[in-house]
């Protein structure tokens, strides 16, 4: 890029484009040679600068989702498990439930892929321009429950109530208290018609009420999460457990080389 393409992209900065400086370069040499006129100019470079929004926008939304590391869908085994409606889940893929604010249960035991249905479905959403966080319902209730006064604790539960999409991962896992439960009942709500929630857990909506002893507000938490709610139900053996190396099926030792090990060279001058 030569000194006057260089000033030209400072100055599209400072204006507020985003094109990087390599794609200027490469638009500009583009123009040069096709000699483009000057409203086609414009347009092209309106289109350059939409894609460049998208992607740092995209950038983002994927920061903030948290979504970490996971398989795809196209590589998620679905003859594993003994029972899961695969249509169900690719109808979700389709993200019509977060466009009517509906949530979705993913139930099942442990390495049934639930998790991993659920960040294919934040991914899925992201693509589509939503926002979405992801992380662990003990989590969210740590973050929250160590705010120390009720401003601090409304400005950092806008994290979870504001997002298009909110996955809330392995409800069940971890005991809980009624404080927990009137937390998580209060993003329930917050968010209920509007926004659309994923959780995960290995429990029965019956038995919600084993994780929260004692709290008054399960029943609506309930009652509030599975008004608009898409059930996915997946059973069978852990995955994990079906392809975990086992003691037997190890390969043998290495046999020692002959004459005994190897004595390590040493380094420097040795001791006299």
């Amino acid at each position: 890029m030569s000194d006057d393409d260089n000033d030209l992209a400072a100055r599209l900065r400072r204006l507020g484009l985003r094109v990087g400086r390599d794609a200027l370069a490469a638009f500009l040499a583009h123009v040069h040679k096709s000699r483009l006129g000057p409203t086609e100019v414009l347009e092209q470079l309106a289109d350059l600068e939409e894609r460049a929004r998208a992607a740092v926008n995209l950038a983002r939304r994927t920061r903030f989702a948290c979504l970490g590391a996971f398989k795809p869908l196209d590589r998620f085994d679905w003859n594993h498990p003994e029972k899961i409606d695969r249509a169900i889940v690719e109808r979700l893929v389709a993200l019509d439930f977060v466009d009517r604010g509906e949530n979705v249960l993913l139930k099942g035991g442990s390495g049934l892929g639930k998790t991993t249905i659920a960040q294919n479905l934040g991914v899925a959403a992201l693509a589509a321009g939503y926002t979405v966080r992801f992380a662990t319902l003990a989590a969210v209730l740590a973050d929250l429950m160590a705010q120390e006064s009720v401003p601090a604790f409304d400005r950092r539960v806008r994290r979870y109530t504001r997002p298009d999409l909110l996955i809330l991962d392995e409800l069940g896992y971890l005991p809980c208290d009624s404080r927990s439960a009137d937390i998580l009942y209060n993003i329930i709500s917050r968010r209920h018609e509007q926004r659309s929630t994923i959780i995960t857990t290995n429990l029965a909506y019956k038995q919600w009420g084993t994780v929260f002893p004692g709290a008054a507000c399960v029943v609506a938490l309930v009652d509030r999460f599975a008004q608009h709610c898409h059930r996915v139900e997946i059973l069978g053996a852990s995955w994990r457990d079906k392809h975990r190396l086992d003691p037997d099926d190890r390969p043998p030792p290495r046999p020692a080389a002959p004459g005994g090990p190897r004595r390590k060279r040493m380094i420097g001058n040795p001791s006299p």
